[in-house]
């Protein structure tokens, strides 16, 4: 009867790694998807990203759900216990990552009509794949229960944050240059921050592995190079 309860217990955990693998999975292509739809001006794929995301939000209510009958039923400690809280915290990252990549999804239709600038829809898209490639490998770390590649992702974070702040200044200059373009440039530059925020969650979400497979968080503050951070309040 113990080993049964055993191998139902190890099947529980099992299962709630492959849930969050397969709301990673969704939210990697949402990133991806709604930074083509901005480069190509394609509003059906935007559209898209918008409606996936609604099976996110389930995937996380199903991790919520199966996480809480397992501490019910279960009543997990030590290591277990830190799997299905850091569960948990990947999954709520998950999400808020998700509406970010819908974010920018919706405000994509807005600015078809508007005046913008090619090269930086695709300095989006490349900001884009790099928080993409971070999940991708965070997610990795996570199955793999690896913190050296965890910490790799959290390094990362300073590049990101230096692709926002090169494109904070093109903005600037573009609408300094030609009034025409503020608007456009504004949902632009909102973009950009939510990619940004995007790299944000991902590293704590290395953070989160990291304290998984050492029992402690890191203890160095992570490199940060947005400079524009003043500018969060005008969201």
């Amino acid at each position: 009867m113990n080993e049964h309860i055993l191998s139902a217990y190890d099947r529980d955990l099992e299962g709630l790694v492959t849930l969050i693998m397969k709301m990673g999975g969704l939210v990697e292509q949402a990133i991806l998807d709604a930074a083509k739809s901005l480069e190509t001006q394609d509003i059906e794929l935007a559209e898209t990203v918008r409606r996936r995301d609604k099976a996110i939000d389930a995937l996380e209510l199903e991790v919520n759900d199966v996480a809480a009958t397992v501490i019910a039923l279960r009543a997990p400690v030590s290591k277990d216990l830190r799997i299905i809280l850091t569960v948990l915290r990947l999954a709520a990252s998950l999400e808020r990552i998700g509406d970010y990549a819908k974010n920018i999804a919706k405000r994509t239709s807005t600015l078809i009509d508007m005046p913008n600038s090619a090269s930086s829809n695709s300095s989006l898209r490349r900001m884009s794949r790099e928080v993409q490639s971070m999940l991708k490998d965070v997610l990795d770390a996570f199955v793999r229960r690896d913190a050296e590649i965890a910490e790799d992702v959290r390094q990362r974070d300073q590049e990101v944050d230096q692709m926002y702040n090169a494109l904070f200044r093109e903005f600037l200059t573009f609408m300094m240059e030609d009034p025409r373009q503020i608007t456009g440039c504004m949902h632009l530059h909102f973009m950009a921050k939510n990619i940004e925020r995007m790299g944000d969650l991902t590293t704590n979400m290395a953070e989160q592995v990291i304290y998984l497979v050492t029992g402690e968080m890191p203890e160095e503050d992570r490199p940060k190079s947005d400079s524009t951070s003043y500018l969060s309040t005008l969201e």
